[in-house]
């Protein structure tokens, strides 16, 4: 069979079917790759979280040891 205009082969149509059935396979993948990314991502995000956790509890803890020293200072000096 020949193509006269909008008419299609046997061949021309399987081999179109074959790229669809391509593509789309490398769409899955594509899809798959970004999923793997996706995690790590929420992996990454999660230690970042962790770290800006303790990151804040440590100043929290510096700053009432400041606290409470400089009030000791202050007594010591009675400037209250």
């Amino acid at each position: 069979m020949e193509t006269n205009g909008d008419n299609v082969t046997i061949d021309q149509l399987a081999r179109m079917v074959a790229k669809g059935f391509e593509e789309t396979a490398k769409a899955k993948e594509v899809d798959a790759q970004f999923g793997k990314v996706n995690e790590r991502f929420n992996k990454v995000e999660e230690r970042l979280e962790r770290i800006e956790k303790f990151l804040l509890e440590e100043h929290r803890r510096r700053i009432e040891r400041l606290e409470n020293e400089m009030k000791e200072v202050r007594d010591a000096l009675a400037m209250k």
